[in-house]
């Protein structure tokens, strides 16, 4: 499916795959009814109902199939988002064991880190353009800035471990999270869908081309529960694009400080 699609609000993205999933059940209704007349009449007719429920269990497991991958990348961008969270917050806390310099020196590069992953890798991941070809700057310069500190008790010591530790969590994460967000439902998969749900239309008109009524009705009902199936797997297909899409939100927690703005700018997002 296009960016443009996916894009939509939810209102408008509701209004235009419900839109199709009509047109194309009138266009299957009205090819079929032209068709039914004289010895294909007949032979419409003589088409067993009992293929109906075989088609539409066939296009159940396909929409079970493909939702399955997309809950499945919806729960690992949630959870590394999570994960690289609460490894940043781990080192604003432990960064106050540290000599006053060093702890406002990793502040300022965790807030720098954050507000580059806002405003310049989140909208990058949307456009399936972010890549791990690159170490973020901040994050690098961060894990540097704990390395090269000489421990004078214990206590610094601990800390600069877990540190070091929860900046590689960090950076696990980034990865986790840049890698769910080039995952989609291919075009395999979507045309398996839709041809699927097409040929079950068809034969629902055909099975009852013998009144037009109750195949209307019989196609209407089915139309609507492809448009809801795929307007669900749809709306959650780009973890990282569009309206009820996974946000910086756990993110710009850590530094709530600097990113006032960024958070301002993502809450209609939560919101959705």
């Amino acid at each position: 499916m296009s960016d443009w699609l996916h894009s939509l609000p939810v209102l408008w993205m509701t209004l235009v795959v419900f839109g199709i999933s009509y047109l194309v059940a009138a266009a299957s209704y009205g090819l079929v009814m032209a068709l039914a007349v004289g010895e294909r009449a007949r032979s419409f007719k003589a088409m067993s109902a009992g293929m109906l429920p075989p088609l539409g269990i066939i296009f159940g497991l396909f929409v079970a199939f493909t939702a399955a991958q997309v809950w499945q990348d919806n729960e690992r961008a949630n959870t590394a988002v999570d994960r690289e969270a609460s490894a940043l917050r781990t080192v604003v806390v432990l960064a106050a064991s540290l000599p006053r310099e060093t702890e406002a020196r990793l502040h300022v590069l965790v807030r720098k880190y954050i507000e580059d992953t806002t405003n310049l890798e989140w909208p990058m991941m949307a456009q399936h353009t972010a890549t791990l070809s690159t170490t973020p700057r901040a994050l690098a310069e961060a894990l540097q800035v704990t390395l090269a500190f000489a421990p004078s008790s214990q206590g610094e010591e601990i800390a600069q471990r877990e540190i070091t530790l929860a900046l590689e969590n960090a950076l696990d994460a980034r990865r986790q999270r840049i890698l769910v967000s080039q995952s989609q439902v291919n075009w395999v998969k979507w045309s398996c869908l839709i041809v699927q749900a097409v040929c079950a239309l068809l034969a629902i008109a055909i099975v009852h081309s013998d009144n037009g009524l109750a195949s209307a009705i019989a196609m209407g009902v089915f139309a609507t529960g492809v448009a809801a199936s795929i307007l669900l797997i749809l709306s959650h297909d780009r973890p990282f694009m569009g309206e009820i899409s996974i946000t910086p939100a756990p993110l710009l927690q850590v530094m709530p400080e600097a990113s006032a703005q960024q958070r301002s700018f993502f809450s209609p997002l939560n919101a959705g």
